[in-house]
């Protein structure tokens, strides 16, 4: 019986002596910044978009407004459609001419 008792407190100051992890849980590690979009954001209130592409989770767009709030859009809104592919075709002309 006092084998056992001591065996018991010999595990458990060696599960005591291990230190604490600093890592992240996985489930906050690799989660969607966007659980829900909205589709009415007015242009004149962004004053930031960021693009986030997380593995596992779709296209995301972060929008920072002006009253310092953040939101999701949708990032198959219309007009953000269109800002998307202006954008890309001036990295490309600018591309273009510096070859």
């Amino acid at each position: 019986m006092d084998v056992k008792v001591l065996a018991v407190l010999a595990l458990l100051a060696v599960v005591m002596d291990v230190p604490p992890s600093t890592a992240k849980p996985i489930s906050l590690v690799e989660r969607c910044w966007c659980r829900s979009t909205l589709n009415t954001v007015p242009q004149r209130s962004i004053r930031e978009l960021k693009f986030l592409h997380t593995p596992n989770c779709p296209f995301q767009v972060i929008a920072k407004l002006k009253n310092n709030r953040e939101v999701c859009i949708n990032p198959e809104t219309k007009w953000l459609q269109t800002y998307l592919k202006n954008a890309i075709n001036k990295v490309k002309k600018s591309r273009r001419r510096a070859q």
